[in-house]
């Protein structure tokens, strides 16, 4: 199967410019780019869908540039409901030098800087250099600027077209680039810098735009959807990574599996055998998570994933390190507490309403410390403790807590 036909089987192409494109992709030797402005300090998995389409792509013999708008980061893509927030300059060049090296570390893709040659571009040459070239009508017709005339546009975020398309034309005359892709948000205005490209310089330029991964319900993964599942280790530890795609819509991990990892179609199709034939083994979402983590953190990560969430679905948590206690039990209520009985660490931190409820629940076993079930009224101290410091209680079957001993 040839690379662009494997992209349309993986479901990863929206749109293209031209159907040149096609024995391009097949072909390899493509200079591309793929833009992201440093809204924030780390990608999400709803870029990774869109990143892993370009490596897939470098993977074929194409070479691929990642831009980080420094400068299109100060105006803000025109969102389809609402204007988006202004942010410093110097939380963008923060962001930026943050960006760039995660993607040099997991892509090894080329990373350039739209502000760079943006800056010293005066207005009236703006003008005169490139917005001449741009209809107004064209713009209109646009589907984000369309969707925004209703509520009101302003003439920043109007100009952000041009400053992307602006962007193609200097990778084009600079980086020999030919090719942008993204998501199927920015068509409009990939479109309008191959316009440019043809009407400035009289070359063929191309564009081509992959679906936005969604949820069954058709809600983004994206930071401004408010559930970001994030790139960067210390934002998403690989065992919440782990735990996302362990509860992935059964209607949506193949189609995950097929835009988010490397496997095969081969591998994929027998994978999809078996999900459909027992989709309660969830042998398809573990393997999306392992897929993801692996490449993203390395082997070692993924098992640790695998060993806090198997130790805390089986409440053996006697093997856990301390770091991976906190990780796994990051969003439980905690709470401090001095050395006592266990009755009075329990009532006085709301875990059991009065004493009596406590005793109850210890003398009925509903009740664990560390993994161990507790039956009966004992004294804590620091030796009973995870590294002398971690109390993880357990009420009835689900309810955790996590004490800190002073």
């Amino acid at each position: 199967m040839k690379l662009y036909d494997e992209l349309v089987w993986r479901g990863l192409i929206e749109n293209i410019t031209d159907q040149e494109l096609i024995e391009k992709i097949n072909n390899g030797g493509l200079t591309f780019y793929i833009g992201t402005d440093p809204t924030g300090d780390s990608l999400h998995i709803g870029h990774y869908s869109t990143f892993s389409m370009a490596f897939r792509l470098k993977k074929g013999g194409h070479n691929p540039i990642l831009l980080v708008g420094g400068a299109t980061g100060l105006i803000g893509d025109p969102k389809p409901t609402a204007e988006r927030p202004m942010i410093t300059k110097e939380l963008l060049e923060s962001n930026y030098i943050k960006l760039r090296k995660q993607v040099e570390d997991i892509f090894g893709f080329e990373v350039v800087n739209n502000y760079d040659w943006s800056k010293d571009i005066n207005f009236i040459d703006y003008l005169r250099d490139y917005g001449k070239y741009f209809n107004l009508n064209y713009m209109l017709n646009k589907e984000t600027v369309k969707s925004r005339l209703d509520i009101g546009i302003t003439y920043t975020e109007f100009s952000y077209m041009i400053m992307q398309a602006l962007d193609f034309l200097w990778l084009y005359e600079n980086k020999n680039c030919t090719l942008q892709i993204g998501g199927s948000d920015q068509w409009g205005n990939i479109t309008s810098g191959v316009e440019l490209i043809r009407k400035k310089i009289g070359k063929n330029a191309y564009g081509l735009t992959m679906p936005l991964i969604t949820k069954a319900d058709g809600t983004k993964f994206g930071k401004s959807e408010g559930n970001a599942i994030w790139l960067d280790i210390n934002k998403t530890s690989s065992y919440e990574m782990y735990q996302f795609f362990l509860n992935s819509e059964d209607s949506k991990v193949i189609e995950y599996l097929k835009k988010l990892t490397f496997l095969s179609k081969e591998e994929i199709e027998e994978i999809e055998k078996k999900h459909l034939a027992c989709p309660e083994k969830r042998d398809a979402h573990k393997t999306l998570a392992k897929e993801v983590i692996t490449f993203l953190h390395g082997r070692d990560e993924y098992e640790k994933a695998v060993r806090i969430s198997e130790a805390l679905f089986s409440g053996n948590i006697n093997n856990l390190t301390k770091e991976e206690i906190l990780i796994g039990f990051k969003d439980v209520p905690n709470f401090e507490c001095n050395e006592s009985n266990i009755v009075d660490i329990l009532v006085n931190n709301n875990i059991c309403s009065s004493k009596r409820e406590a005793r109850e629940f210890l003398g009925n076993g509903a009740i664990t410390l560390n993994g161990e079930k507790v039956i009966e009224d004992i004294f804590i101290d620091k030796n009973m403790a995870i590294d002398n410091s971690i109390l993880v209680l357990r009420k009835g079957k689900k309810k955790y807590y996590l004490g800190y001993l002073k």
